[in-house]
């Protein structure tokens, strides 16, 4: 059944022009308005998998009139580029699969089409990858926690996922690392989007490590740490905003001209409270380009109050780009078509779908990207 989904997805695709100025890849396209497409490095099938897995997919985004591609190179500590930071098993298997470097190959076939490539890193979430390169290294103390005790690696476990700690040196100085090892090998990347870049939101009581807690206190003067205290909340949003700043500052250092963007969590109060990521003042600072804000609300009313509150934030609503949840089990046709053209009239800077895979698994949306008229 997956097979024939994804067969009857790219007949859509080959079948439908791929030229014309008119055409739109949903009603109200604002001409000139950026679309996007999130690709994920493992989904099913697989873009690293083969050539024409990659031709595919840039058939496919060209078709939808995407004009940005955010393309998965890193994950849960796994690296699909040369990388120490990381581990590089991931990107020799599929420079073996597919014959040569799979990403730059995406690169050079997507630039034919006029399509930008940024690369799409995970950077504070281990997954649940208990061998990562990065926990082989530094031991549990590199991952933020709560203060119940720990006596077992998996107790570190936050929603199914190892959280690196934001306010730790060692965490900026991999990380650091990681963004000069994209760079060197990929120089004709358009631009790095840091997701996972944020505390977790599950119960979000964490960074309470031995080295980010006495950085705090000497930094503050207190003595006991105060879980609902301002300080200690504004710290821990300084520290997410200062690996930020780090990470692009290094991104720029080697590439002048790169476009550096974050995920932003919906909505904002989760963000702000919970993830502990202020991304409206990184879109009014200038510390980004933009922001991609992940509005995967099912609900297209809350969906649309959630943009109106987005534009409330920002100065400028151009720098938001805003992520359509096509992945989600309740996403149908009717409400992802009622989401896009909520997206595509707000004048937000994007729209961008997530993800690639999912689109693929589900014709009536796939047909929904590619179709002229949109319905």
């Amino acid at each position: 059944a997956r097979i024939a989904l994804f067969l009857l997805c790219v007949f859509f695709v080959s079948s439908s022009p791929a030229g014309g100025e008119t055409t739109s890849v949903f009603p109200g396209q604002k001409v000139g308005q950026v679309r996007g497409l999130f690709v994920t490095a493992d989904g099913d099938p697989g873009i690293y998998s083969s050539r024409s897995d990659i031709h595919r997919l840039i058939d496919f985004a060209d078709k939808s009139r995407v004009k940005i591609i955010f393309v998965q190179v890193y994950k849960a500590n796994l690296a699909w580029f040369p990388s120490n930071v990381g581990d590089p098993f991931p990107g020799k298997a599929a420079l073996k699969a597919v014959g040569e470097d799979p990403v730059a190959l995406l690169i050079k076939e997507a630039h034919r089409k006029g399509i930008e490539v940024h690369g799409w890193l995970n950077i504070l979430s281990l997954g649940a990858n208990q061998n990562a390169t990065l926990l082989k290294k530094y031991g549990p103390g590199i991952l933020t926690r709560n203060t119940k005790k720990k006596t077992a690696i998996e107790d570190y476990k936050i929603d199914k996922q190892y959280f690196l700690e934001p306010g730790d040196p060692r965490v900026h100085k991999e990380l650091s690392d990681l963004i000069g090892e994209v760079l060197q090998a990929y120089p004709a990347i358009d631009g790095l989007q840091f997701d996972y870049i944020r505390y977790p939101d599950t119960d979000p009581h964490y960074g309470y490590t031995e080295i980010n807690a006495e950085r705090f206190k000497k930094a503050s003067g207190i003595v006991e740490i105060d879980d609902a205290s301002e300080e200690w909340r504004d710290w821990k949003r300084d520290q997410v905003t200062d690996l930020l700043k780090e990470l692009i500052l290094k991104a720029r250092v080697i590439r002048p001209g790169i476009r550096v963007s974050a995920t932003g969590c919906m909505p904002y109060s989760r963000a702000l409270y919970e993830a502990f990521q202020d991304w409206p003042m990184w879109i009014d600072e200038g510390i980004v380009d933009f922001v991609t804000v992940m509005n995967y609300s099912t609900d297209t009313e809350e969906y649309g109050r959630w943009i109106t509150q987005i534009k409330a934030k920002v100065k400028d609503f151009s720098k938001v780009y805003i992520a359509i949840g096509a992945y989600k089990r309740g996403t149908n046709r009717e409400i992802f078509r009622n989401e896009c053209n909520t997206c595509e009239t707000s004048g937000a800077g994007s729209c961008v779908v997530f993800y690639y895979s999912s689109l693929l698994q589900k014709p009536d949306l796939c047909r929904f990207m590619i179709d002229d008229e949109g319905g």
